[in-house]
Parts: structure tokens; C-alpha cells; sequence
């Protein structure tokens, strides 16, 4: 019987660990969404096209000025002869043939801090570049800005959604897995209530059970969890560019809550629920 106990234990510390894990996942993606919305946003470039008479002494000025401009994350000078080159391996080595002089100018490659990326604050920093007399022109795709915007709502929304299926699942799981262990010693509880038991008797060892199945369920979830982040950031590196490990320890500390919570408030209704039984209503 105690073997049989062990094991029906063992079975329901590894279903709520396997559930954790899930709920661990998505609380990775929940607390990492806005970086993943930065890094899309921050990879987005402006190109600063100089005027054909400004000197490069000006533009490295320049460029040293707009680098201490609180919507820049970084910037990068393009002179001349690289801009010539860009376009050598684009259109061919003999594309200037056709002009007397060189129509490449000096340009400034920036990429914005994330807030920045919207049409209304790209108008505001497009009008602030503009301002500076070396400037010729400030070159974005607008409609790239507007699609990636739209689709991150959009992605944030599925996500939001997905998240909230998960949650919903895991608990729904947990709570079964919980209920059945409880339910498998109604017949003790009963003898308890019998011998003249009060409620919060009979609950407390319940409770404090579940709160160390919990624990220990939660652990193995974590151990598993930062296993697959190890392995991610060995064979998928570029992922951790986005994800903040710092960001780790809150996402344990949700899997933690989340399984000592879950299994304390399933097995508090699992056991009020046995008490309220009488003996003939055990057997159904």
C-alpha cells in the first residue's frame, strides 16, 4: 500500500511538473514580449543622406551630435567611397561611367530606440535631422514601419491569447491530477471526520502536502526549463538577443507561485468537498 502511495505520488509530481514547464514557457514569452517587439523595432534602419558639398570633418561632427540624441541607439558613418562600393556590388563596377562625378553622398545609417519606431515620432525625428543644413533627405520605408507595427499588435495579441490558454489548460490539469490523489483517500478522511476530527485537522496535513508536491514539482519544471534555455543558447544563440536571462528569476518565481498556489487551492476544495460526503455518497 505505501509503495502504491509512493508511486501514485511520484506519477502526480511529475504530471504537475510537465504542466509547470508549459506554464514556465509562457511565462518566458510574457515577460520577454516587449523585448521582442524592441528587437524588431531596433533593427529597423534610417539612412541620413549628407548634402554632395558637406565635407567628412562636418559629417563626422554631425554624426558625433546626433549620437547624443535621446531617440538614437546607434548610428553608422557611411563615407563615399563605401557608399561607392554598395552600389558597385549592386549595379556593377562601371555605374559611374555615366556620370561626371560621383553621385554618391555621404550617409549616416541610424537605427532609432524602439519607442521611436511609429509614424508619428519617425515624422517628429525625421523633421529633427532635417534641420541640420548638411542634411539632404531622411530615408525610411514608412509603409515597413506601419506593417511591423500592425503585425506586432497583432502577434502580441495571438500570444496574449495563447498564454492565457495555457494558463487556463495548466491549472485545469493541475487540479485533476490534485483532486484525484485527494480523492484516492477519501475513505481516510472520512475515518478522521468519524474519530471527531475538526476540518482545519484534517485539511492541514492535506494542504501541507500538496504545498511540498508543489515545491518539488515546481522544481523539476525549473531544472527542465533552464536546460532547454542552455540548450537553445548553445545551437540557437541569436535567440538570447532577444530574451533577457535576467528576466530568468521572475519566470521561476511565477512557476513557483503558480504550483504551490494551484495545488493549495485544488486540494482546499477537493477536501471540503470530501467532508461534506457521507459514507454511502464515498462510493460514487
Amino acid at each position: 500500500m505505501r509503495r502504491r502511495l509512493m508511486n501514485a505520488y511520484l506519477s502526480s509530481v511529475i504530471s504537475i511538473s510537465l504542466v509547470l514547464l508549459l506554464v514556465g514557457i509562457a511565462s518566458m514569452l510574457l515577460v520577454n514580449a516587449k523585448g521582442v517587439s524592441d528587437y524588431f523595432k531596433e533593427n529597423m534602419q534610417v539612412s541620413v543622406l549628407m548634402k554632395q558639398a558637406v565635407a567628412e570633418e562636418d559629417a563626422l561632427k554631425f554624426k558625433m551630435g546626433l549620437d547624443k540624441e535621446n531617440f538614437i541607439k546607434s548610428s553608422v558613418y557611411v563615407s563615399r567611397e563605401q557608399g561607392q562600393q554598395e552600389m558597385a556590388d549592386l549595379l556593377g563596377e562601371d555605374f559611374l561611367d555615366v556620370f561626371t562625378t560621383s553621385p554618391i553622398p555621404i550617409s549616416i545609417d541610424v537605427t532609432l530606440t524602439a519607442d521611436y519606431v511609429s509614424a508619428d515620432s519617425l515624422d517628429v525625428v525625421k523633421e529633427k535631422i532635417m534641420a541640420s543644413p548638411h542634411v539632404e533627405e531622411v530615408v525610411y520605408q514608412r509603409s515597413l514601419v506601419d506593417a511591423l507595427n500592425a503585425n506586432l499588435s497583432r502577434i502580441s495579441l495571438v500570444i496574449s491569447i495563447f498564454i492565457a490558454l495555457l494558463l487556463f489548460i495548466s491549472f485545469v490539469l493541475i487540479n485533476n491530477t490534485v483532486r484525484l490523489n485527494v480523492f484516492a483517500r477519501r475513505f481516510t478522511i472520512h475515518t478522521m471526520k468519524l474519530v471527531g476530527a475538526t476540518r482545519s485537522f484534517i485539511r492541514a496535513p492535506f494542504l501541507v502536502q500538496s504545498a511540498f508536491q508543489g515545491v518539488f514539482a515546481a522544481f523539476i519544471s525549473i531544472i527542465v526549463l533552464i536546460g532547454m534555455l542552455f540548450f537553445m543558447r548553445s545551437e540557437f544563440a541569436q535567440l538570447f538577443e532577444i530574451f533577457r536571462l535576467d528576466l530568468l528569476l521572475l519566470v521561476m518565481g511565477i512557476v513557483l507561485v503558480s504550483g504551490v498556489a494551484i495545488c493549495l487551492t485544488s486540494t482546499w476544495f477537493v477536501v471540503n468537498k470530501l467532508l461534506s460526503l457521507n459514507k454511502d455518497e464515498l462510493y460514487y
